[in-house]
């Protein structure tokens, strides 16, 4: 019953839902105690020759009205009890999804899309029905079988009553032994399912790719083989599923036979009539489906234990970045200074960032450029506070990031990754993602100025064109230059595009930096890139290596130390002259 008292939370939010429902399970109940009765009276008044038809009519009318008040109180607690479940269902999934929100990137490098999917749909689906369908059978069991058992021995025979109640106590260790068995392979059914929902996401998200290569069989073989496991994991619950019933079959059974032979001795002893045995079979009847009810309810604990254990592992996951009880709630602007002396990811030993310092004013721009890997996402990260672990300081004017909420500081940057993404609706909506409130012509303005309105213009339904998931409708270059309107459209005190620009042709990438210059004279913008002209511009720029700046200065300051940055340079001029260099546009439609 431990999964009962974990939702005791959720009982007491709808507790009158739930009071009133069981009440009228309860009365259901008590009007199930009425046919065995009139069936009993009207034997017992046929073998007596007493049966009247004022009798017989009276009695049929008391069945009707029973079965009528059943039926309407069926349909009464189906909506408390089923309508309540759904609220649960509702409650916990906003709660899971406003978790996962909450979470840093290193928690979803740690878990797979595809599990934290299945959390938030079979295992919550599991739990929901520990409030619906647990709540039912739990409440069947005891009010259902505790008044058929009264009553048998109350009006009956409690000899009787004692001598078909003899088997049950199995009942209870057959469920225990057997529930135990299947909260572990349920629990193993549904891990396998979270890593079948990963497959499946992988499998789709990389088809492309995965045509290229000529890879269908082999992927279509992996997905047989992650299919098969989870059938294989499934076959394992329903067997131990399978014997829930059949156990209470028998034990119903053998109660069957010992109150029918009982209570044969007890008609031959004259100690019974024969209504009264035809009754009491006729409660013994009314027991049957509490007594499936317990074994039901036995699996649905179960499998709510396990689902609620998987889920509760995940909702115990700690935030990484916190706000602090004195965090204001104020967009942070002015000048941005960065110290950092070290910073090193959790799950690392050796420093990713070392000696790393800047100061910006408001208005300039900051080139970041360095080899591949050398910690330049990283920075990034950190200054969208991503991460708090690290020894240093990043501040706007002079107030630490860590001393506004993680709401006000991140709707103060706009942010465009290296790996774009764009949601499966209209090229506004991804452009307004934002600002939904956005009009068109603002829409219309910022796709101006990175010189994608043309391209949206010359699509079939312009700005209601859906890209597809992920933008899968769109060249490189267009994808890129959305996801820079999306960030624009927001106005941020700190633009950064993380090699945002790399498949823009060079014209393009020329055009798009100036209109920057000229629209966020007063706003700051940081630039990482591996083209070294995206950051020519740059008030200042630093070269990174190994996760430490190794140059530093303008465009023509680095020029003239003639180190990395002027190497790559005269490269990257003499590829683009040679026409090797520079990724156009038009090579990724």
């Amino acid at each position: 019953m431990k999964i009962f008292k974990a939702l005791s939370w959720f009982f007491k939010e709808n507790w009158k839902s739930y009071a009133f429902g069981v009440t009228i399970l309860f009365t259901i109940a008590l009007l199930q105690l009425v046919p065995p009765q009139i069936i009993g009276y009207t034997v017992d008044a046929v073998t007596n020759d007493s049966l009247t038809k004022e009798k017989l009519i009276k009695w049929m009318l008391i069945l009707v009205v029973a079965a009528v008040l059943a039926y309407v109180g069926r349909y009464v607690w189906r909506m408390l009890i089923f309508g309540s479940d759904n609220k649960l269902q509702r409650t916990l999934r906003l709660r899971l999804f406003e978790h996962f929100t909450k979470m840093s990137p290193f928690f979803f490098q740690r878990y797979r899309t595809g599990d934290l999917m299945a959390h938030a749909t079979n295992d919550i689906t599991a739990i929901q029905q520990v409030a619906g369908i647990g709540v039912l059978t739990l409440s069947d069991s005891v009010l259902t079988g505790g008044t058929v058992i009264a009553t048998m021995a109350i009006t009956i025979d409690w000899r009787l009553t004692l001598i078909a109640l003899l088997p049950m106590p199995f009942m209870v260790l057959g469920s225990s032994i057997l529930g135990k068995k299947l909260h572990d392979r349920f629990h193993g059914a549904q891990a396998a399912f979270s890593m079948l929902n990963d497959k499946t996401q992988e499998s789709i998200s990389g088809i492309k790719v995965t045509r290229t290569f000529g890879q269908e069989k082999e992927d279509i073989q992996d997905f047989a083989k992650q299919t098969k496991e989870v059938v294989q994991k499934n076959i394992s619950v329903a067997k131990v599923d399978a014997m829930f019933d059949p156990m209470i079959s028998i034990i119903v059974g053998i109660s069957f036979v010992l109150s029918l032979g009982f209570g044969a001795k007890f008609v031959v002893d004259g100690e019974l009539t024969i209504g009264q045995v035809i009754a009491f079979s006729n409660y013994l009847f009314l027991l049957i489906w509490p007594m499936l009810a317990f074994g039901f309810l036995y699996n649905i604990i179960q499998r709510g234990n396990a689902s609620y254990d998987r889920v509760q592992h995940l909702l115990a996951e700690k935030e990484d970045v916190i706000d602090h009880a004195d965090a204001v709630d104020v967009t942070p602007e002015g000048n941005l200074h960065v110290e950092i002396n070290a910073f090193t990811y959790p799950d690392e030993s050796e420093p990713v960032l070392s000696e790393i310092g800047f100061d910006l004013k408001s208005g300039e721009t900051l080139g970041i450029v360095g080899r591949t890997g050398s910690g330049k996402t990283s920075l990034l990260k950190l200054l969208m506070r991503e991460y708090d672990t690290y020894d240093g300081e990043i501040s706007f004017a002079d107030v630490k990031i860590q001393d506004y909420t993680v709401r006000a500081l991140r709707e103060a940057i706009g942010y465009v990754p290296q790996d774009q993404f764009l949601f499966s609706t209209t090229v506004r909506d991804n452009i307004r993602f934002g600002k939904p409130e956005a009009p068109q012509e603002e829409v219309s303005k910022i796709a101006q100025l990175v010189s994608v309105d043309e391209d949206i213009l010359g699509f079939e339904h312009g700005y209601d064109t859906i890209v597809g998931e992920r933008g899968v409708s769109l060249s490189g270059g267009q994808k890129q230059r959305l996801a820079i309107a999306r960030a624009l459209i927001m106005n941020p005190e700190l633009l950064i595009l993380d090699d945002a620009l790399s498949a823009v042709d060079a014209k393009t990438e020329e055009q798009i930096l100036s209109n920057l210059k000229e629209n966020r004279s007063d706003k700051t913008t940081i630039i990482s890139a591996h083209r070294l002209s995206s950051v020519e511009h740059a008030n200042l720029i630093i070269v990174i290596d190994k996760g430490r700046i190794v140059e530093r200065g303008t465009h023509s300051e680095l020029m003239t130390l003639d180190g990395w940055y002027a190497e790559m340079f005269h490269e990257q001029q003499l590829e683009e002259a040679l026409g090797e260099g520079g990724a156009a546009d038009g090579s990724d439609e």
